[in-house]
């Protein structure tokens, strides 16, 4: 019996040792890698393997996306490291706070963070994170093993997992049994929205400074848990392009550091090492800058580590595409490639260990006893209490350092004159010191003039927080502190009369459509002041909101209750008046306080228009107003029916030339359409829109003088505007400029500007000398000196408005959400 069972023991033993063995991806996932896209809980699902299965590799669980898929990332190094971990961390981070901290024992490794597929659509990257660290955790060579030890590397598989299964979806729904790589083959041509973005079509490798997303808020939460030295960000870019890594182009912001630009070569030239070998091709120091600073590498060079991004070419090519030369390119070549620099940049960091380490610890330094540029204080008026929380929220997701209020004159650049000038400094007025360890950051986001050396940028060049929040606001030259370090909250309570004439709400934030919303949910009739009035001695502009008791009482019941429940759970200063008399100003029966109708809502969604506009609009409505909206194709505009729709917002896009035809008819019965951009192109010379380009623009020639062959590449840079600020002069009398004080500060990403409209309201004016920041080339800037930008048309009992920039540009242009906010709720 005994030698019946003895082969099967041999067969379990040879088991165990099999199964004792760690599975690579091939194994795991049962196909090889590269030859299908790798769903993403497959992913995470390998990752958790392997954690479970090898000791040096620690999972972090960091929050979830908007559709519920996990974020994580992986983190691993030696055993030493890893025993060590925690205080590790702690002693980076204290680097990076200039603290004095006990350093680990032995050497302190480099952090290196490499993240992975932050575009859905340039899915390669993905499977390379599950090729790198099965070869980290395996250490079969003593090269990977001597680079773990000087090297904590976290690896984030995927950092907008939603869009990457939208792309994957939508690949697998078209493709056939074999790839095809035809490129007229529709697996190469996505459909809208694409997988490049988020949920809400956002593009996160813009978002990083900004915050907005779900996404990047967690995962910037964590970074500063870590502050690595190096951050690498994985991409693609088209796939008749080859493979692109640092050194970057220019412009490279001033801030950045020598010893940054100095690595970025050093690892260039070690992934150059491994691509001549292989005889692949790549580019350096060409189209990818470092100016901007939301993205996943100029974000971290601007907090201390090397950031760089990696671009391989690939979007699109799904499988397998025959490329303009005739090659054909894979998903396996992409992985190797991108797996390739990925060693090569562990390889780096480890041979620099010493030096990232010690450049770390002097740049915070430095940060804090000689801070970077000319500026040492910036100062930022308590004009709005609401936009000074918000901004004073954004510095501190970031890290930055600031205070309240301090008795005393002083001398700075006015943002809004662009003169010197003397000022005093108020209670709540936000002071920004940059003797502090993030004062590298603090002074980008907030200079007045970014200085660009190349103006062949990327993105746009102008971001200065001030314009972005439309906050009074000065640069100093002296360094001071606040005297104190929160805000001076304290609202004032009136007293609450016992039998009102109405109820009074001001109207100057976000949060005061929350109260009008909330209101108008309660079924209560709502007014607003078109003009200021003033009930003894206090003052209330346009847009304040009036609830009149005679009027609502009968429909609401336990109407002063709901009133004062709105005010408790919003937290909303409320004022009373006993009389429909006031002291100056229209008395509450003019026709001046109209009644307020709810909006309805639709927003054009589909080909050919701005996905990022699209999703911008619909995250304002969904996570911040918490406000219901209808998505809609052009298709439906046919549809409109008034009582269930009556505000139609179009995002800038192209939508068709029978637009007033399907529009003109709602729009006279009552309907209100919101037009952004190129939407108002689409409705040029068409009935009933009253609205023309500006003549000067239309009859405007290029004229390119003589130009060498060596250039041909180059943009015409004298009619380049990729993203500057202007100075808006706002008509104060209509509902639209509510709240806004006396300039809007628009973000230009085009040279379009409007005749005045003849009969109708010039809401927003760019006058000559608008001009505030940001590239702008000299044929735009003569466009750009004198017309409308901003209007609103009466159409028998309709209403179109005209928004010639974008006020919600990637949900961090909070003046802009007040614009969109009282065209949405206050115009009728």
């Amino acid at each position: 019996m005994k030698y019946f069972f003895l082969p099967f023991l041999f067969l379990l033993a040879g088991l165990s040792v099999t199964d004792a063995q760690t599975k690579s991806p091939d194994e795991f996932l049962g196909y090889a890698l590269g030859s299908k896209f790798t769903s993403h809980n497959k992913v995470i699902d390998y990752f958790k393997y392997l954690s479970s299965k090898e000791k040096n590799i620690k999972l972090v669980s960091y929050g979830k996306t908007y559709e519920g898929r996990e974020l994580l990332v992986a983190i691993i190094s030696s055993k030493e490291n890893m025993e060590g971990l925690e205080q590790i961390r702690k002693y980076n981070v204290s680097l990076s706070k200039a603290e004095s901290a006990t350093a680990p024992a032995g050497k302190q490794p480099a952090i290196l963070w490499l993240s992975y597929n932050v575009h859905g659509n340039e899915a390669s990257s993905t499977e390379t994170a599950m090729k790198t660290i099965f070869a980290l955790a395996e250490a079969k060579t003593s090269d990977i093993e001597n680079w773990l030890k000087n090297t904590v590397v976290v690896i984030d598989p995927c950092l907008n997992p939603d869009g990457r299964e939208r792309y994957v979806s939508y690949f697998n729904s078209v493709s056939g049994h074999k790839p095809n790589p035809n490129p007229m083959a529709r697996e190469h041509s996505e459909s809208w929205p694409g997988g490049r973005s988020n949920h809400y079509y956002f593009d996160l490798n813009r978002d990083w400074a900004w915050q907005t997303q779900i996404e990047t808020q967690q995962r910037l939460k964590l970074y500063h848990e870590w502050m690595p030295e190096v951050h690498v960000d994985f991409h693609e870019q088209s796939y008749n392009e080859p493979y692109y890594f640092a050194p970057a182009a220019e412009p490279i912001h001033q801030d950045i550091t020598p010893w940054q630009r100095e690595f970025q070569v050093i690892v260039g030239k070690n992934n150059a090492k491994y691509f001549d070998e292989n005889g692949w091709q790549y580019f350096t120091k060409e189209r990818f800058d470092l100016l901007y600073p939301s993205y996943g590498d100029t974000y971290p060079l601007y907090n201390g580590a090397v950031g760089m991004t990696y671009e391989q070419g690939g979007i699109g090519a799904g499988l397998s595409v025959i490329t303009i030369n005739g090659d054909t390119l894979t998903l396996k070549d992409r992985i190797s490639h991108h797996y390739t620099t990925g060693m090569a940049t562990i390889e780096a960091v480890s041979k620099n260990v010493d030096k990232l380490v010690n450049q770390f610890r002097l740049y915070f330094q430095k940060a804090v006893t000689n801070p970077p540029g000319i500026y040492k204080t910036y100062v930022v008026k308590a004009q709005n209490l609401s936009k000074v929380k918000k901004l004073a929220e954004l510095l501190k997701k970031n890290g930055i350092e600031y205070s309240f209020g301090l008795d005393r004159n002083l001398r700075g650049y006015n943002y809004e004159t662009k003169k010197v000038e003397g000022f005093k400094v108020d209670r709540n007025d936000l002071i920004v010191n940059l003797q502090q360890p993030k004062a590298v950051l603090a002074n980008v986001l907030f200079e007045p003039q970014t200085a660009v050396s190349d103006s062949n940028t990327y993105d746009i060049t102008a971001w200065a927080l001030p314009y972005v929040y439309g906050l009074k606001s000065y640069a100093s030259k002296e360094s001071v502190k606040g005297l104190y370090a929160v805000l001076d909250d304290t609202k004032e309570q009136p007293p609450i009369a016992e039998k009102p004439y109405a109820w009074i709400f001001k109207w100057n934030s976000i949060e005061d459509a929350q109260v009008l919303i909330a209101l108008q949910r309660a079924n209560i009739k709502v007014r607003s002041a078109e003009q200021e009035f003033t009930i003894g001695t206090k003052v209330f502009p346009p847009g304040t909101l009036l609830v009149y008791r005679t009027e609502n009482e009968r429909q609401v019941r336990g109407l002063s209750a709901k009133i004062a429940r709105i005010q408790q759970d919003l937290n909303a200063v409320v004022y009373t008046s006993v009389s429909g008399s006031v002291d100056k100003g229209k008395d509450f029966g003019s026709n001046v306080y109209p009644i307020l109708s709810v909006p309805k809502i639709a927003i054009v969604s589909g080909t050919g228009i701005s996905s990022q506009g699209v999703g911008e609009a619909w995250h304002f409505f969904e996570q911040e107003l918490n406000y219901p909206i209808t998505m809609i194709t052009a298709h439906n505009i046919d549809d409109l029916d008034i009582n269930k729709i009556n505000t139609l917002i179009m995002p800038d896009g192209s939508y068709g030339d029978d637009i007033n035809e399907k529009l003109e008819s709602w729009i006279e019965i009552g309907g209100k359409i919101i037009l952004f951009e190129d939407a108002i192109s689409s409705t040029l010379g068409k009935r009933p829109f009253n609205i023309r380009l500006r003549e000067s623009l239309k009859n405007e020639t290029k004229v390119n003088g003589a130009k060498k062959y060596g250039e041909r590449n180059l943009d015409d840079l004298s009619e380049t505007i990729p993203g500057a600020i202007f100075k808006v002069s706002l008509d104060h009398s209509h509902p639209i400029s509510a709240g806004l004080g006396d300039y809007y500060y628009a973000l230009k990403t085009d040279d379009k500007i409007y005749d005045l409209l003849s009969r109708d309201w010039n809401i927003g004016v760019l006058k000559p000398n608008s001009y505030m920041a940001g590239v702008v080339g000299k044929g735009v800037l003569r466009k750009l000196d004198n017309g409308m930008l901003f209007g609103v048309q009466s159409v028998s009992k309709g209403t179109v408005i005209y928004l010639g920039s974008d006020l919600l540009f990637r949900s961090f242009w909070e003046n802009g959400k007040q614009m969109f906010t009282n065209a949405v709720f206050l115009v009728n």
